[in-house]
């Protein structure tokens, strides 16, 4: 009878268990053992149940299509993809073996075409791409070389040896071409700050570090505001904020604050702090991670995407709808930065140390259950690029219907980041990580020149033939998103 009764509650315990992540569900079954072989008569009855438990707990803890078996053949297949059809393509080929860092604008069939200016976002990618891949695969040496190249050109030619911080645009030889109103900006500081992290992290190159650190306490000095908090975006050459006014045009981003560098300055603190654990580095990752959580998404489960200083949200929802869709580059839902700011925010919560943090944990799950629910294609999978609330309609409206390549990649890391975190989750996290997978192999991998388009094929077919690479175009979304899958699928293996 006693038996008996321990079974059921103890299956009773295991349904319960099913809601929680992988982590909970162990922390909460250790507890309740624990506690029932303290009481006289119950041990053995404990060890059998623990047998029962485990065998029902974690045949249900991978259900559907999540085995090992699918696991392990999608990540070969992502590995494939990373060895033969992404890295070989664009490396040491990219390197300008003439002027330093890399060759960025090639055509649909990796031929270099174009002036090759050299956009400093694109260059600390390069050479994030290459550091990263050094450490993945190390029988491979031309990857730490590239990585090399890649941070001598943001040192000797982005870096402003005057002022300080990194120039936005040079051209091929390396000298200035930013924009005269707004030559230096956050988001590209954050970028070069990443990259120089990283390939410190692979090379041990101090000199790399003491760049990263310069450029870091730069921005600290210049574009952070230590009021309302965050970062200004725009800055003059010798870095100080630029404020809006009359003459900038409602259509312009100048002058405001976003959410687009907040969440790679978030990325790049990351980075940085794994490799250089200063309290003021600490102290601003905490800051953006808090910022972007809890004041920068909404309740909703998007982010706003522009605001004032102040962080007050700029938005057009009480204007025409032709307004509306003028201005709509300033105030849309993006549900590939929601998804890929949900990933963003886990792994900064980790490397301060808030393991399975549950407040980053929930709002990272709400807005990737948003982008579920509105801006999923359910026919063949993918994510569509742009959606508004407009006022007065009950439903989100899909406004650009097309699935840019980076999104479906960081979409792609964020569902299985929740798969496994919610593994019996109703949203079925696993099957549409699996769905994007194979959307991702049939509409957007160039399985014959390499690389991804930019475009999903089965909404812009002529994306065929655009442009492989240029300066908003590079290897990182995709290489971070491969890699970091093909780690995680094989983790239990």
């Amino acid at each position: 009878m006693i038996l008996g009764q321990s079974l059921i509650n103890y299956d009773r315990q295991c349904r319960y268990l099913l809601k929680f992540g992988e982590t909970q569900k162990e922390n909460i079954l250790e507890a309740e053992l624990a506690m029932h072989i303290q009481q006289p008569g119950l041990r053995i009855i404990a060890i059998i149940v623990s047998c029962f438990l485990a065998s029902n707990f974690y045949a249900q803890s991978k259900t559907g299509s999540q085995t090992k078996a699918t696991r392990l053949k999608i990540a070969a297949e992502m590995e494939r993809s990373i060895k033969t059809e992404l890295l070989n393509k664009w490396y040491p080929g990219s390197v300008d073996s003439t002027y330093g860092g890399f060759i960025t604008t090639y055509t649909y069939d990796f031929k270099p075409t174009g002036s090759q200016d050299k956009f400093i976002v694109t260059q600390a990618r390069h050479t994030w791409s290459t550091a990263k891949a050094s450490e993945l695969y190390p029988e491979s040496p031309w990857y730490l070389s590239c990585s090399k190249n890649g941070f001598h050109f943001l040192r000797d030619f982005m870096w402003d040896k005057t002022y300080g911080g990194f120039y936005s645009l040079v051209d091929r030889e390396g000298n200035d071409k930013s924009d005269p109103v707004a030559p230096k900006n956050a988001y590209g500081n954050a970028f070069a700050i990443y990259a120089l992290a990283a390939y410190y992290h692979a090379s041990h190159d101090t000199s790399a570090l003491n760049l990263a650190k310069k450029a870091f306490l730069w921005m600290e000095k210049h574009s952070h505001d230590p009021l309302h908090k965050g970062y200004y975006q725009h800055l003059q050459r010798d870095g100080t904020p630029i404020m809006r006014n009359a003459t900038i045009p409602s259509t312009s981003d100048i002058g405001y604050k976003d959410q687009n560098s907040s969440i790679h300055l978030l990325e790049a603190f990351t980075e940085l702090y794994g490799v250089w654990k200063h309290e003021v580095v600490r102290a601003r990752l905490e800051e953006m991670l808090f910022l972007i959580r809890d004041k920068l998404t909404t309740k909703k489960g998007y982010l706003t995407l522009f605001f004032q200083p102040d962080w007050t949200p700029i938005s057009f929802r009480d204007s025409s709808e032709a307004s509306i869709l003028k201005h709509k580059h300033l105030d849309h839902v993006s549900f590939g930065h929601d998804v890929e700011t949900a990933y963003l925010m886990v792994e900064a919560a980790e490397a301060l140390g808030l393991k399975n943090d549950a407040e980053t944990w929930n709002v990272g799950k709400r807005m990737v259950d948003h982008a579920l629910k509105n801006g999923w294609d359910k026919s063949v999978g993918g994510f569509y690029n742009e959606a508004y609330y407009f006022k007065g309609r009950d439903t989100i409206s899909i406004i650009y219907d097309s699935k840019t390549w980076w999104a479906q990649a960081e979409c792609m890391n964020t569902l299985l980041l929740m798969a496994d975190h919610y593994p019996n989750d109703p949203m079925k996290y696993f099957d549409k990580f699996v769905k994007l997978w194979n959307y991702n192999k049939a509409y957007l991998i160039d399985h014959v020149y390499g690389d991804w388009y930019e475009q999903g094929l089965d909404k812009e077919p002529d994306k065929k033939t655009a442009l492989k690479g240029h300066i908003w175009k590079a290897t990182y979304h995709q290489f971070r998103a491969l890699s970091n899958c093909v780690k995680s699928l094989r983790q239990n293996d």
